[in-house]
């Protein structure tokens, strides 16, 4: 019995042996496979082994609290943003624009040239019209109304320069007396003007027109190549007028299939009231001018100024400037009588002007143009100020109508955009009719008769279209 004590503790002292000998081995079991694992892989794959964490204690009870900082999108003003999403897309149509108005200007000559056949061709189209309609081919009655409208616009050129040419003469004549009267009656003026500051003034013209020898050479040849550039660009508008007139609607149909779409519909519907606001504005601006052209005319010729037809025809040409085209076709005719026939006739020439541009202004306008074409006076002056910065007078002519045009399109996109927001709306609103099926092809509950029953008996709905059943019901 004494010796059992010891033989216990020596074997609690094996298993415990045992037992640390069992953990250090399946520690190196762990170890050798984890490095069977990790062999193959790079050694930036190879996990680092976790730090040791360390616990971070509590903020004290007095300390203030931290609020969390707020997204930066809600932290910006609702203002501030709105602009920021307008300014990004504005500059985008700016430079959209920029580029647009660079290429046409590298090709301003054919782009003045479409638009002038566009022009001319909508003061065309209705005789072409008339002519189809008593059973003239398309193609002879274009070339008819074609070389009709090209040979009464040359003719009238040429009747202008003829004039010219015819009245050259007596008019230096004239202009001689006339600045010797001019001369006379600043001489007995209020405005204490002397001779010698009259002569002064000759002298100094004179030596400019001596010292600017050079520069009035280089103006004339410049001129040459504007008259080289001008007859090209009615080459291009006649060539351009005679296939709008004779395969207009071809073209504007080729024309939609450029358009995406889902705006192809709208633009279709725009193309015909810009057309009608187009033509509108062009028949309604010569029938102006030749008012205003013939009134002015027959006032300069019983005043007996020369070269009265041909400042008709420039009044006539300047009318198709608004405001500012008559301002200066007026005051050519003011100074052109000024010059010849002293200042009382230059007086005389300037109310008939003024009187002929009120009626203009204030009943011809109003009334042949009337709601077709609807602008405002600021619009025009601002448009007609850029069309001749970017490309002279072609642009301030051209100018108006695209704004006439302009303004007829967004206002009829508008409207489309605001009646399709309508038809989608009431369509929402409004949802079909059932589509023909199984459930739709399910009977009707039978009427209720009047006639009262001992037992009513529920008769119970088709098991195969209970949906159907109840929305019949619904319907009766």
């Amino acid at each position: 019995m004494s010796r059992l004590p010891g033989w216990l503790g020596r074997v609690g002292t094996g298993l415990t042996l045992m037992g640390e000998r069992l953990d250090r081995r399946k520690a190196e079991v762990e170890a050798e496979a984890e490095d069977d694992v990790t062999a193959g892989l790079p050694p930036a794959a190879v996990p680092a082994p976790a730090p040791a964490r360390e616990s971070v204690p509590p903020p004290p009870a007095y300390a203030p609290a931290v609020a969390a900082r707020p997204d930066p999108v809600a932290a910006i003003p609702w203002g501030i943003r709105v602009a920021g999403e307008a300014a990004w897309r504005l500059l985008v149509l700016a430079g959209t624009l920029w580029v647009l108005m660079r290429v046409i200007s590298a090709v301003q000559l054919v782009v003045l040239a479409f638009a002038a056949a566009l022009l001319i061709t909508a003061l065309l189209q209705p005789t072409v019209a008339w002519l189809k309609r008593f059973g003239v081919p398309r193609g002879l009655a274009t070339a008819l109304t074609a070389i009709a409208g090209f040979v009464l616009m040359g003719l009238i050129g040429w009747f202008v320069v003829w004039q010219v040419l015819e009245n050259l003469d007596d008019l230096s004549n004239r202009v001689t007396d006339g600045i010797d009267e001019l001369k006379r009656w600043l001489l007995n003026s209020p405005f204490h003007v002397t001779e010698k500051q009259i002569n002064d003034i000759a002298n100094n013209l004179s030596d400019a027109v001596g010292t600017n020898t050079e520069e009035i050479t280089s103006a004339g040849l410049q001129g040459v190549t504007v008259m080289v550039e001008f007859l090209t660009g009615a080459l291009l508008a006649m060539f351009s007028t005679l296939f709008l007139l004779y395969d207009g609607k071809r073209i504007w149909r080729w024309t939609l299939k450029l358009v995406p779409a889902q705006a192809r519909e709208g633009v279709a519907g725009a193309g015909p009231r810009a057309w009608h606001t187009l033509t509108a504005y062009v028949r309604g601006t010569v029938l102006v001018a030749l008012i205003d052209a013939g009134f002015i005319g027959l006032g300069l010729y019983f005043l007996d100024v020369p070269l009265a037809v041909p400042l008709a025809v420039f009044i006539f040409l300047g009318a198709f400037i608004p405001l500012v085209g008559a301002v200066i076709s007026g005051a050519l005719a003011v100074v052109v009588a000024l010059v010849t026939d002293g200042v009382f006739t230059a007086l005389m020439v300037l109310a008939v002007v003024l009187a002929v541009q009120q009626i203009e202004g204030h009943i011809l306008q109003p009334f042949i143009l009337g709601r077709a074409v609807r602008v405002h006076p600021l619009a025009v002056v601002l448009s007609v100020a850029a069309g001749g910065l970017v490309a002279g007078i072609g642009g301030a002519v051209v100018a108006v109508p695209l704004v006439a045009v302009t303004n007829t399109v967004v206002g009829y996109l508008r409207s489309y955009s605001q009646e399709q927001a309508l038809r989608q709306a009431s369509a929402a609103a409004d949802p079909p009719p059932p589509e023909d099926g199984p459930e739709a092809a399910a009977p009707e509950p039978p009427e209720p008769t009047k006639t009262p029953a001992p037992a009513p008996t529920p008769v119970p709905a088709p098991p195969s279209a209970p949906v159907a059943t109840e929305t019949l019901a619904g319907q009766e």
